[in-house]
C-alpha cells in the first residue's frame, strides 16, 4: 500500500508540473498537451486514491482486494 501511496504523490506533482507548463506555454498547441496531460494525470490520482481509500489493488480484477 505504501508504494501505492507514493505513486499517488508522484501523479499529484507530475499532474501540477504539467498544469505549471501549461500555464507558461506560449505555443497553443503546447498550451492543449500540457493541459490534456494534466488533466488525465488527475484522473488517475483520483482512481488511485479511491484504490487506496478502499484498500484494494488497482490491477487486480473486479472485486479482489
Amino acid at each position: 500500500m505504501k508504494d501505492m501511496t507514493t505513486q499517488l504523490e508522484k501523479l499529484r506533482v507530475d499532474a501540477a508540473e504539467c498544469a505549471l507548463i501549461r500555464d507558461l506555454a506560449t505555443d497553443p498547441k503546447k498550451r492543449e498537451l500540457f493541459a490534456r496531460l494534466a488533466d488525465h494525470l488527475q484522473v488517475l490520482a483520483a482512481e488511485v486514491e479511491s484504490a487506496v481509500g478502499a484498500g484494494r489493488n488497482p490491477n487486480a480484477p473486479d472485486g479482489a482486494k
